[in-house]
């Protein structure tokens, strides 16, 4: 969700509105650390932090302190069974900070920032219950949500990242299981490249996520992409899978090299890859089959749900051994 559209466009209207956010959470909770939502003051909202009594009382709190039509910090640690009778039974902590017309300058100025895609953090001074000052850093912190101690007693002040860490992925082959996954993906937290040398085979419209691209020789187009990324290969071709992988784990840059088949189409890919002088170390992550093979259906949206999820889980532990070792400050491009 554009947390800062939602916000800039209720104060263009003259509504002010406030920003849910779960800063912590412990045991099992509705949602994660980082979710979001935009609350106006007469009670209507954009996002959700999981539904239930929780969103329900935290919708309620945000709109009352919208309506107060000034600056408002407020925190609340909500134990979801002895606090609201959920049956998750984890605590969440919650932030909500209101927004007025005084902040509609900053908020423009982060809605714009926020349409180009990439993460960026902001900085404000909380003293005594308000939020005194918002200003952009130079580069988004790795943490979704910090509070610092200030050197006055009743002053803090509050790190926020906002814009999603998307995984770079780039597919190869627009057949009908690429097809398939590009809507799988639609939602999730990819941005794809999706490559094909046939102009004819792709759609017209694609996700806001995908951009397409037409090559000759797509297997080139690896050179200049990120280290991070996932590379997937489906094309019409054996020959073009076989060329994708070899020149993907080659470059030894990538998080992820994946190409559809069979246990056949693997054994033969190794052999043939063996030939070229790939090494066991390289080939040892080359990833064949791709998804969840326990899902037997031959449907090409369900071919695309089990690579879906695959994909998804491995982003998911990749981003948290990035945040273990602190090396997800690397990933992080520098705000303007």
């Amino acid at each position: 969700m554009k947390i800062w559209a939602h916000i800039a466009n209720s104060l263009e209207r003259g509504e002010p509105c406030a920003l849910v956010t779960v800063a912590d959470v412990d045991g099992s909770t509705p949602r994660e650390a980082g979710a979001r939502m935009v609350v106006l003051e007469e009670g209507s909202f954009s996002g959700t932090i999981g539904g239930g009594t929780l969103e329900f009382e935290a919708i309620r709190q945000a709109s009352a302190a919208a309506r107060q039509g000034k600056s408002v910090f407020m925190e609340k640690t909500v134990s979801l069974g002895p606090d609201l009778g959920q049956c998750c039974g984890g605590r969440a902590n919650l932030v909500i900070e209101t927004f007025s017309q005084e902040d509609l300058a900053i908020a423009r100025v982060l809605r714009d920032l926020e349409s180009e895609g990439s993460p960026f953090g902001t900085r404000s001074v909380v003293e005594g219950g308000r939020l005194a000052k918002r200003e952009l850093l130079p580069e988004a912190p790795v943490d979704v949500f910090t509070l610092e101690s200030g050197t006055a007693s009743n002053t803090r002040f509050l790190l926020e990242r906002f814009g999603s860490l998307n995984r770079p992925l780039y597919l190869f082959g627009a057949g009908h299981v690429g097809k398939a996954l590009i809507l799988a993906l639609a939602p999730l937290p990819f941005d794809v490249t999706w490559i094909d040398s046939r102009p004819d085979q792709f759609p017209g419209p694609v996700p806001a996520n995908v951009k397409k691209v037409v090559a000759r020789s797509p297997s080139e187009i690896l050179d200049d992409a990120p280290a991070r990324a996932f590379i997937l290969a489906m094309t019409h071709s054996h020959a073009l899978d076989e060329e994708i992988m070899a020149r993907a784990l080659l470059l030894q840059k990538f998080s992820y090299c994946g190409v559809i088949g069979s246990k056949t189409k693997r054994a033969r890919f190794l052999r043939r890859l063996r030939a070229r002088g790939i090494g066991e170390s390289l080939l040892s992550g080359m990833v064949c089959p791709v998804g969840h093979t326990e899902i037997r259906s031959k449907h090409p949206a369900a071919i695309a749900a089990g690579i879906a999820v695959d994909l998804l889980q491995r982003d998911e532990e990749g981003h948290q051994q990035l945040t273990a070792s602190g090396g997800l400050a690397q990933i992080i491009p520098h705000g303007q």
